[in-house]
This record gives C-alpha cells, sequence and structure tokens, in this order.
C-alpha cells in the first residue's frame, strides 16, 4: 500500500519521468503484435509529443490531432495548421494487399535498401476471382497466381515483411485481428485502411510510394487534416446497423465532402455500437473521401482486443486512456449530429455509394428512376462487413426464413473477412444457415467487391439490379457489366431483401408468405457481437519473415507478362511544358476504376506496361460521349485511349488529361498515376481531386492542377494545345499559368492552381518521389 502511495504521489506531483519512467517503461513493453514480440507500443512517445503540442497550440485537442501529431517526426518545430501546413510523420507500421503490394515491393527494391524500417506486412486478398465456392476458387487462384505470389512471399522473407498466403482473409479484417490497436498510426496501400479506425486507430490509405518512404525511414508527408466530428446520441436498435450511419453520412457529406479531413466520432451514442460496427463506419469513410476516421477508445474495443489475445493491450490502453479519447472542449471544423434512436436503416445507389435512400423508400422510388426491382443476386462480406456479428445478424435472418420453408429468391453469396471468421462461423453453425437459405460460401477474399467475379447469371449490358454489404458500387465495379445497379446496404438487410428477391420489400413492415401459405414478418435480428467461444484461428497461413533474409533471392523473369522490373522516370529537363496534346477531357464522374480498371486487370498490377493497356478506358470523352475512344490529334482518327497515348509517346509529345470534379475519387492504385506517367503524360488539370490519388500523381513526376477558376473547364477543348508556364519559378502556393492555343490560331492564359510544397516540388524536378530518394541516398553516402 505504502509503494502504490508513492506512484500515485510521484505521478500527481508531475515527476513520473524522474522516479518512475523506468518502471513503467517495464510495464509498456506490450508488442504490438502476437507476430512481432519484439516491436513494442510506444505509449510514453505519444504522451511526450502530445504534451510537446498541446502545449504549443495552447487548446484542447481533438482524438484525430492527439494521434496525428503524437507521431510528428519534430512535434517542436512542426508548423501545424489545420487544411493548410504538410506534417512530417513517423507512422508505426504499413500493410499491403497483394494487388497493391506488387509495385510498392518493385518500388522499394529499386531503392537499393536492404530492410524494412518498420514492420510491415503483405496480405494476399485482392487475386481470389469468385466462380465456384471457396475452396476450389482458392485452389484455382493459387494456382493461375502462382508466380506472383511467390515473388511477394520471397520479397517479403527478403526485405523483413510479414506475408500473409491466401485464403488468409481480407487485409482490413487481418488488420483488425492482429495489426490495429488504439493509438495506432498505420498506413496501408488500399483506401479502405481505415478500417482500423474501429479500434481507435489513425489508419490511413496510400500508394506504394508513400508505403515505400515509410518502409525507408523517412517521414511521411501527410497534409494537416481538418477534422470533422460526426456526435453520436441515441442507441441503436431493431434493423438499423451500424453500416446505417456511414450510408447517412455518406448521404449527408457525399462522395468528396471529407476530402482533407479526418472524420471523428464522438458523443454518448458511440457506446452502442461494437468494436467491429466501428470499424464498419470507418472502413467506408473511404466513400466520402476522407482522409481517415476514428472512434474514441472505449469498453467495446477493449472487449474485441481480449477476445482477439490482445489483452495486455487493453491493459495498456487504459492506463494512456486520456491520450485515446478527445480532449473536453476540443472544436471541430465541422460538427454533424446522428440520433441513433430514429435512424431508419439505409441502401445507397446505385452507381454511387452516397445516393442514399431509406430502405422503407427504395422500391418507390427505383419504380419512378426505371431501376429494376428484381434483385438477381444479393452478397454478404467484403472488408466493410464481414465481421463474426455481421454473419451473426445475417445467419438470424435467414433462420426466420427457414423456419417457414423459405430460402432466398435471388442468388445469394457469403464473403468471410478472414480465416479465423470463417472457422468460427463453420464452428458455431452460422455458414450451415446461410447455405441453407440458398448461400454459396466464398473463399476468404475481396471477390466482387472488387470485380474479382466470374458472373454467368446475366450477360453484359443486361440490365439488373445487385444489393451487397459493400463499400463502393461505382458503374462496372463488381462485374464489368455497366447496366448492372449495385445498391450498398447492411447484411442484414441484403439477406432480408435476397429472401424476398425484390427492392420492394421493407421488412420494418411487410410480411413474407410462408411454404405454408400463411404471411409472416421478419423480426429485427439479434446476434452476439463475439462469440461466446474463443475464436476459431482456423489454418495457419501467416509467413514470419526470417531474421536474416540477406540470402534470399528474389526472382522476377524478363519474360514475364505478370511482373516486371521498374526503370526510373526521366528527369524534368528544367523548361516549361509546352505545345502538349490533350489525351481526353473526360465528362463526369472519373474514379480510379475508369482510369486503371480493376477486375480481369488485377493480374498485371505487377507488370507495368502491360496494365497500361488499360489506361482510362473507362473514363467519358466529352467530344464524343463514348469511352475509350479519342481523337489521336496528329492523324485525326478515332482509337482506343491507351494506344493513341503510345502513339504519342513513340512520337516524342507530351500530353495532358483534362478532369472534372473529385477526379481520382475511390481506391488507393497507384496504377492510375503510374500508368499516365509511363506513357507520356506530364500534367493532369482538373477541377478538384481525390487526396490519394492527387498524392500518388506527385509521387510519380507528375503534375496535379486545378483550375483556379472552375469554369474555365469549359475553356479547353481537346483539339487544343496547353503549355504550362512559369516551372522555373515552381514554389509553394504559387499559382501557374497555362495558356491555351486553338486551332483557329486564337490563344488564352488561364490559371493554375497547385499544393504542391518544396520537398514536392523536388520529386516533379527529379521525375518521382523514388528518384529524389535515390539522390538524396546517392549524396548521403
Amino acid at each position: 500500500m505504502l509503494i502504490l502511495s508513492f506512484f500515485q504521489h510521484a505521478l500527481n506531483s508531475g515527476i513520473r519521468r524522474y522516479h518512475v519512467a523506468p518502471v513503467l517503461c517495464q510495464r509498456a513493453k506490450v508488442a504490438m503484435s502476437h507476430f512481432e514480440p519484439n516491436e513494442h507500443i510506444n505509449y510514453e512517445k505519444l504522451e511526450k509529443n502530445i504534451n510537446i503540442v498541446r502545449k504549443r497550440l495552447d487548446r484542447p485537442l481533438t482524438l484525430s490531432e492527439k494521434i496525428v501529431y503524437g507521431h510528428l517526426d519534430d512535434p517542436a518545430k512542426q508548423e501545424i495548421e489545420r487544411g493548410k501546413t504538410y506534417l512530417r510523420l513517423r507512422p508505426d507500421r504499413v500493410a499491403m494487399q497483394d494487388a497493391t503490394a506488387q509495385m510498392a515491393m518493385l518500388q522499394f527494391i529499386s531503392s537499393g535498401l536492404p530492410k524494412v524500417a518498420v514492420p510491415s506486412t503483405i496480405h494476399c486478398d485482392h487475386l481470389i476471382e469468385a466462380q465456384l465456392g471457396g475452396e476450389k476458387d482458392l485452389r484455382r487462384a493459387k494456382d493461375i497466381n502462382q508466380e506472383v505470389y511467390n515473388f511477394l512471399a520471397t520479397a517479403g522473407a527478403k526485405y523483413g515483411v510479414g506475408f500473409w498466403k491466401p485464403g488468409s482473409g481480407i487485409i482490413h479484417q487481418i488488420i483488425l485481428e492482429n495489426y490495429s490497436y488504439p493509438g495506432v498510426m498505420l498506413i496501408g496501400t488500399d483506401s479502405h485502411t481505415p478500417n482500423g479506425g474501429g479500434l481507435g486507430g489513425i489508419c490511413i490509405g496510400v500508394g506504394g510510394a508513400d508505403a515505400v518512404d515509410v518502409m525507408a525511414g523517412i517521414p511521411w508527408e501527410l497534409k494537416c487534416p481538418k477534422v470533422i466530428g460526426v456526435k453520436l446520441t441515441g442507441k441503436l436498435s431493431g434493423w438499423s446497423s451500424p453500416k446505417d450511419v456511414i450510408l447517412k453520412v455518406a448521404g449527408i457529406l457525399t462522395v468528396k465532402g471529407g476530402t482533407g479531413a479526418i472524420i471523428e466520432y464522438h458523443g454518448p451514442g458511440v457506446d452502442s455500437i461494437s468494436c467491429t460496427g466501428m470499424a464498419t463506419i470507418c472502413n467506408m469513410g473511404a466513400e466520402i473521401g476522407a482522409t481517415t476516421s476514428i472512434f474514441p477508445y472505449n469498453a467495446r474495443m477493449k472487449k474485441y482486443l481480449g477476445k482477439t489475445g490482445r489483452a495486455d493491450i487493453a491493459a495498456l490502453a487504459d492506463e494512456f486512456q486520456q491520450h485515446l479519447v478527445p480532449d473536453s472542449g476540443c472544436q471541430y471544423d465541422q460538427v454533424i449530429e446522428i440520433n441513433l434512436s430514429e435512424l431508419k436503416p439505409h441502401i445507397n445507389g446505385p452507381f454511387t455509394p452516397d445516393l442514399a435512400h431509406p430502405v422503407s423508400d427504395i422500391g418507390a422510388v427505383a419504380e419512378k428512376e426505371g431501376w429494376p426491382v428484381d434483385i438477381r443476386v444479393g452478397l454478404i462480406g467484403s472488408c466493410t462487413n464481414s465481421s463474426y456479428e455481421d454473419m451473426g445478424r445475417s445467419a438470424a435472418v435467414a433462420k426466420q426464413a427457414l423456419a417457414h420453408g423459405l430460402k432466398c429468391k435471388s442468388k445469394f453469396t457469403i464473403t468471410p473477412g478472414s480465416e479465423q471468421i470463417r472457422a468460427t462461423i463453420e464452428r458455431d453453425g452460422y455458414a450451415q444457415i446461410l447455405r441453407d437459405v440458398g448461400g454459396l460460401v466464398l473463399a476468404n477474399a475481396c471477390g466482387p467487391c472488387i470485380g474479382q467475379w466470374d458472373r454467368k447469371d446475366i450477360k453484359k449490358g443486361e440490365k439488373n439490379t445487385i444489393v451487397t454489404s459493400y463499400n463502393r458500387n461505382f458503374t462496372g465495379r463488381n462485374d464489368a457489366n455497366p447496366e448492372t445497379h449495385a445498391f450498398v446496404t447492411s447484411p442484414e438487410i441484403v439477406t432480408a431483401l435476397s429472401i424476398a428477391g425484390t427492392l420492394k420489400f421493407n421488412p420494418e413492415t411487410d410480411y413474407l408468405t410462408g411454404a405454408d401459405g400463411k404471411k409472416f414478418k421478419l423480426e429485427a435480428p439479434d446476434a452476439d457481437e463475439l462469440p461466446k467461444l474463443e475464436f476459431d484461428p482456423g489454418q495457419d497461413t501467416y509467413q514470419y519473415p526470417p531474421k536474416d533474409g540477406s540470402g534470399q533471392h528474389v526472382d522476377v523473369s524478363p519474360t514475364s507478362q505478370r511482373l516486371q522490373l521498374l526503370e526510373p522516370f526521366d528527369k524534368w529537363d528544367g523548361k516549361d511544358l509546352e505545345d502538349m496534346l490533350i489525351l481526353i477531357k473526360v465528362k463526369g464522374k472519373c474514379t480510379t476504376d475508369h482510369i486503371s480498371a480493376a477486375g480481369p486487370w488485377l493480374k498485371f498490377r505487377g507488370h507495368l506496361d502491360n496494365i497500361s493497356n488499360n489506361l482510362l478506358i473507362g473514363a467519358i470523352n466529352i467530344e464524343n460521349g463514348k469511352a475509350n475512344s479519342v481523337r489521336n490529334a496528329l492523324t485525326q482518327e478515332f482509337g482506343p485511349v491507351p494506344d493513341t497515348a503510345r502513339y504519342y509517346k513513340k512520337m516524342g509529345v507530351k500530353w495532358a488529361v483534362i478532369g472534372d470534379e473529385n477526379y481520382g475519387e475511390g481506391s488507393s492504385r497507384e496504377h492510375a498515376a503510374l500508368e499516365p506517367r509511363h506513357l507520356g503524360g506530364r500534367v493532369i488539370i482538373t477541377k478538384s481531386f481525390a487526396r490519394i490519388h492527387e498524392t500518388n500523381l506527385k509521387k510519380q513526376g507528375l503534375l496535379p492542377l486545378t483550375f483556379a477558376d472552375p469554369a474555365d473547364y469549359n475553356k479547353i477543348h481537346p483539339v487544343d494545345k496547353l503549355s504550362i508556364v512559369g516551372l522555373a519559378d515552381f514554389a509553394p502556393g504559387k499559382p501557374l499559368k497555362c495558356i491555351i492555343k486553338h486551332p483557329n490560331g486564337s490563344q488564352e492564359t488561364i490559371m493554375l492552381n497547385h499544393t504542391f510544397n518544396e520537398s514536392q516540388i523536388e520529386w516533379f524536378q527529379a521525375g518521382s518521389a523514388l528518384n529524389r530518394m535515390k539522390e538524396l541516398q546517392q549524396k548521403s553516402s
């Protein structure tokens, strides 16, 4: 008791560092994960940095600010202004999914560094196509992708990166189960990395070049984010779910309303949401353009940490809890309030994730708009909604239908989020219930959510409707059919609608007819958020990196069609960019799916030249209203976009792209930046950019510029030539001039803005961020 009093007195007297730091440091030796026992959580450093910044700013801090500023490279001198300054940060770890890891590891190999500087992992989840079912699809994927999996496994072994084999599960579910924790800063090469905010971490989606910076031990740059507060009151109940929170927020903020901001959830309603439910909400924050999303540390997170074998992390988080919640009186740049008690089930779509409708209205809206009301396929799972609770609530709905002799009228698929989830729902009977109602259990992978779906029930061009518990529903996203109307909702609503077979069914009020002819109404589902028993880990699918991988050989065949070593991009010649042709002037929405399609193109993610054959094939050309059809300014013939770009490159002609609002919305895939650079592009001019894509363009030595006056978009025509002048005096905050030369000989000048800082200008001048890294290495050696 005397010793306890001494420690308490020491803490209260503010002399913790001098007297008790050694004891606390010993207590704080908690591993970041079971897979890295020698890598420890460093809350003391987080606390020290927060205190430095709080003293400098002299105001209460949001939770987002605490964790972001707690990871500053130089908290004493870093200039901090939300929405304006660029921060130099030291993330704790990196995660990469297999489609993006190929290019990230190729860039890391090109850097010449011997080993990663921070804990890093590769997750094989994107290359498994949904076709026949889990086991068969997994075997097929291992055979087809053997060369890529071998490359990733050996590169991981050589450079100290943990490797999660195909079948392990979706990257974000694996991170939540094993790597995210309150206060962590994690960057991942996938736009849905913010999923980890459900465990109180700042988890941010980036391109592979950003990941290489962190793996190389270089401070990572991020524009100081604004903070949008979402205050939750009331309590979720009935058919309302965590998914409905983010569907509602998406309807309020739209697909670009969160750009440049972190969405921070707070308020008394937070405690009514499970940890995996909070992850669902954070995950889909990518659909509103947010830098990331986060929840404060609470008892629901502690419960999840305990159930996933990390009670020691929870105990440590309890000790530092004041740094894992927002300060009282902190100020948000914008506040949205949602009463969970009044929140109704929502369904968003089609073709965009922010077109929000209450489920009760969607049938009437669909009939009015001419959308197909019959549901061809219902799909549950994905990185957004594949938790034990999600599967349990879906099974609870399915069980009621089975009790009345009903099965799904629509085709129905289930994607477990991880091997642990798959094994546990098999053990606890959920998987069998979902099969009995007509479901097909797919592999533990992304599958149809990212277009990895060998769909056979319709023909391309056939108008149809699907409902999913996924996050993204852009045109052609799931099955490459532009006439598929995809709607996003919760897993339990997907299940109910699949049983009914129509969008005109509202499970809160409508009745179904059982096999006996009697009408019945589905009761709101109820399920445990976590299994009563321990999770069943299933098969061991993790490969530890060896302590010394220097002798490991990484094989990339020069004749491979899947992998290609990188050649450095050319350095800027010091001159203005004159008389560039316009490859395409894009009309309307242009996501990374439009710029670099997924689906069958995923197999070329490690081969830059081959995948460049999909450049902008989905973008609509304003000149003729068609996709993948642009005028070749040198021949005056119309042809595919990649072919035209290759022709310009062959002729030594530089070119530009003109885009609309929120250009590059969607995935983190840096191929959407690598491809135009590889094929001779120099400038992308738009009304506005999505955050990740703008950074990716800068990293590859391109110029992402925006119209100072958005109306100037209308002044540029596909037949014009463009010159960017003022590059010799390129400086942060200084606009650039664009001279537009029209075919009739007239010309006009418009102003273009940019968000480059000094180091990013150096990337452009060196040809790419990787080139710049090599220059700095050479100077230092």
